[in-house]
């Protein structure tokens, strides 16, 4: 069996921007009240992000600054949520489809357990998955570290592609 006839891969993502005041706090396609938000080009939703990374990666695809680069003037702005449907098309273009995600989030605050469920159900229906396939996890550096003091939040996934 050679590589590229394989039926599953897998892919790993990582993301992180700094918190600054004056920007919203987007996180799995939701807007999360905070009194600062993170910075990037688009609209820094490490989250998906780090999913997209990870989808593009498990497909060899390169990652999400080849694809959508942060000096370009159609990302500035942009809405992660159609970042993450662009490359759920990408790696369609390949055969592939999700099979799960398993992701974490780590930021001392804001909590973000209490969001996850609508952070799931807002990814799994734009990409078209059941809301079971995709694992959100929270986490803190214990006030270690960038996160511990609240400069920046990270974001990593895993997921695994199928070909159909």
């Amino acid at each position: 069996m050679t590589h590229s006839s394989l039926r599953f891969r897998i892919g790993f993502g990582f993301d992180v921007h700094q918190l600054v005041s004056g920007r919203a706090l987007w996180m799995g396609g939701i807007c999360i009240p905070h009194e600062k938000g993170l910075l990037g080009h688009s609209d820094a939703d490490v989250l998906i992000h780090a999913i997209c990374d990870a989808l593009l990666g498990a497909a060899n695809m390169r990652d999400i600054g080849y694809h959508f680069p942060d000096t370009a003037a159609e990302t500035d702005g942009m809405d992660s949520k159609i970042i993450l449907k662009k490359t759920v098309e990408l790696i369609a273009t390949k055969g592939y489809r999700l099979g799960n995600i398993d992701a974490t989030i780590c930021a001392e605050r804001p909590k973000m357990n209490p969001h996850i469920p609508e952070m799931k159900a807002c990814m799994a229906d734009i990409i078209g998955c059941d809301e079971d396939d995709i694992s959100i996890k929270a986490t803190t550096t214990e006030h270690l570290g960038f996160t511990g003091r609240e400069e920046g939040i990270s974001a990593y996934a895993t997921v695994l592609i199928v070909k159909d």
